[in-house]
C-alpha cells in the first residue's frame, strides 16, 4: 500500500557505491561477545565513510543546506538480533551508522524506512554509501532496521503491515543495540528519537505505541516523527472498495498476501484473487522482483484483481470479518501517544491519502493527546514530501 522512495531512502537518495569509501574487509569482521542478552547475536563493520566523501555529496543533493550538520566520518555495521515471528524466536538484521570521534554523548536515531520488495533493497544489502550515514555524520547513531522479511530473515514474507512485527523488528533492535554499544565502548545519551515514512511512517507509530505501553522495555521515547502512513487500516480498506483504479495495485496484493501467511489462515490465494494472478504471486513475492516490476503484472482495477465473491464480502458489512477484524486490529488510530509527536502528509498524495492522516490526528486529540502535531504538505504527492518533511523534522530534532 505505501509507495518506496528511491530504495526507501529517508534522508538522501540512494548511493550504492562510492570510490572514496573504504570497505572493512573483503568479509565483515563479527563480533561476538561471551555474555549475551537474548536479543543480540553479532555485529559485523561493513565499511567506514571518511567524513571528505559526505562532504563531497552534499552539494549534489537537494539538503544541502545541511551541509553544516555533517562533521563526522561514519563506521556502518550490521547488527543481527533476535525477535519473535509468529511467535518463535527468528534472526533479524539491520544497519548500525556510529560517528567517528564523537566525545560527547551521541543521541540515537531510529529511521523506518519505506515499502520495500526484493531483498537487495534491504538496507543491510547495501555495500556503498546509501545516505543514511549523514544523520550519524550530524552526530546520532543511526539505527535502520531491515524489517522481518529482509535480511537475515528473508526466508520468511515480510509481514506487511503487521503492527506487532513491525514494533519490535525496531523495540527488539534497539535492545540489542544497547550490547554493541558495549562492545564498542560507545556512551550515547538518554534521548531516542523514531522517524519514519510511507511504511516506514506506520512502523514508527506501531513501536512508539509498543514502547510508550509496555514500560518493560525499559526505552523512553523524546520525539517521533511520520509520515505519509496508512495509519487506519479500515480507511485504506475503503479506499480499494471506492470503485476508483488504484495505482499501485502490489500493494493491495502484498497486504492480502502477507496476513495470509503471517496470520497462519492457509487460505487458497484462488479464494482471493482471480487467475492468472493468484497463481503468479508467490513467484512475483519471492523477493527478487520490485515494487514496479510487480505492479506491471496486476491490473489496477480492484475488480479485475480480486475475485467477485472476494470483492463483495469486502463491500458487504457482514462479509469477510477475518481480514476486517485484522485490519482494525492492526491500525494504529486507538490509542494516545504520550511522547512529542509530528504526522506529516501531502494534500495530493494519491498512494496514501491524505485523509488518512488527518482522521489519525483528530482521533490522536480525542483521544486526549496533548504533543501532537500534524503538518499538511499543500499539494504535496507521495514522492514529493519527504524532502519537505525532513526540512521541517531535522531542526525540530535539534530543538528537543
Amino acid at each position: 500500500m505505501i509507495k518506496i522512495l528511491a530504495a526507501y531512502i529517508l534522508f538522501l537518495s540512494s548511493f550504492l557505491s562510492f570510490t572514496s569509501c573504504k570497505t572493512a574487509t573483503d568479509e565483515p569482521i563479527p563480533v561476538v561477545t561471551d555474555a549475551q542478552p537474548a536479543s543480540y547475536v553479532s555485529s559485523s563493520l561493513l565499511l567506514s565513510v571518511p567524513l571528505s566523501t559526505l562532504q563531497a555529496i552534499l552539494p549534489n543533493q537537494p539538503y544541502a543546506a545541511y551541509h553544516n550538520e555533517v562533521k563526522f566520518g561514519v563506521s556502518v555495521y550490521k547488527l543481527i538480533y533476535k525477535t519473535t515471528y509468529q511467535g518463535k524466536e527468528i534472526n533479524a538484521s539491520g544497519l548500525i551508522c556510529v560517528p567517528d570521534g564523537l566525545s560527547t554523548l551521541a543521541p540515537v536515531l531510529s529511521v523506518q524506512h519505506g515499502t520495500i520488495f526484493a531483498h537487495n533493497e534491504a538496507p543491510s544489502h547495501f555495500s556503498g554509501v546509501s545516505g543514511f550515514e549523514l544523520f550519524a555524520s550530524a552526530g546520532y547513531i543511526t539505527l535502520i532496521p531491515d524489517y522481518l522479511g529482509f535480511g537475515e530473515s528473508k526466508q520468511v514474507l515480510h509481514p506487511y503491515y503487521d503492527r506487532q512485527h513491525s514494533a519490535m523488528a525496531v523495540v527488539d533492535m534497539l535492545k540489542a543495540a544497547k550490547e554493541f554499544y558495549k562492545e564498542q565502548h560507545i556512551a550515547t545519551s538518554d534521548k531516542l528519537y523514531l522517524v519514519g515514512y510511507s511504511e516506514g511512517g506506520y512502523v514508527t507509530l506501531a513501536a512508539q505505541q509498543e514502547i510508550e505501553t509496555n514500560a518493560a522495555h525499559g526505552l523512553t521515547i523524546t520525539a517521533v516523527a511520520a509520515g505519509a502512513g496508512g495509519y487506519d487500516l479500515t480507511s485504506m480498506l475503503q479506499d480499494v472498495t471506492s470503485g476508483q483504479d488504484y495505482s499501485y495495485p502490489a500493494y493491495l496484493a502484498y497486504i492480502l498476501h502477507a496476513y495470509n501467511q503471517t496470520n497462519n489462515w492457509q487460505r487458497p490465494l484462488s479464494d482471493m484473487f482471480q487467475e492468472p494472478y493468484a497463481a503468479k504471486l508467490p513467484a512475483l513475492f519471492n523477493g527478487s522482483n520490485s515494487g514496479s516490476i510487480i505492479n506491471r503484472e496486476l491490473p489496477r482495477n480492484p475488480q479485475k484483481l480480486l475475485t467477485p465473491a472476494f470483492y463483495q464480502g469486502l463491500l458487504q458489512s457482514n462479509g469477510e470479518q477475518t481480514l476486517k477484524k485484522a485490519l482494525q486490529d492492526n491500525s494504529l488510530t486507538n490509542w494516545t501517544p504520550q511522547s512529542p509527536t509530528r504526522l506529516y502528509h501531502g494534500t495530493a498524495d494519491d498512494i496514501v491519502p491524505f485523509q488518512n492522516s488527518q482522521t489519525t490526528f483528530d482521533g490522536f486529540k480525542a483521544n486526549g493527546a496533548k504533543n501532537i502535531e500534524f503538518f499538511p504538505i499543500q499539494g504535496g504527492t507521495h514522492g514529493s514530501s519527504l524532502a519537505p518533511m525532513l526540512e521541517s523534522v531535522i531542526p525540530w530534532i535539534k530543538a528537543n
